[in-house]
């Protein structure tokens, strides 16, 4: 299950040595309802190599803010605290992967 990213917690998160992944999504978005269980996958799978997290758009406008997110489902990839790549729209699970192992 991936980590849920709230203001509380996101420092912490940001400054770890491991890539960072944050699903930027909302109950109400079909497309992040179909990546949902793949982000929740890839945080089981991955749980020793990087720190794959959850934010709902509705309730974290900061962090939202941080990383101008205008569309959802947008994921995007922390490498020391910087963005590395992004994945905007639904993807498939190989897609993911494909960027997880690449940044690692």
């Amino acid at each position: 299950m991936a980590t849920e990213i709230t203001q509380s917690n996101y420092e912490e998160i940001i400054s770890s040595q491991k890539l960072v992944v944050i699903d930027f999504w909302a109950e109400w978005c079909g497309p992040c309802r179909m990546v949902s269980p793949i982000i929740d996958e890839l945080a089981e799978e991955y749980k020793d190599k990087a720190i794959i997290c959850k934010c709902d758009v509705d309730s974290e406008d900061d962090i939202v803010s941080n990383y101008s997110v205008r569309n959802i489902p947008t994921v995007v990839f922390l490498k020391n605290g910087q963005v590395v790549d992004k994945q905007v729209g639904a993807a498939t699970k190989s897609a993911f992967v494909e960027k997880i192992e690449k940044n690692l």
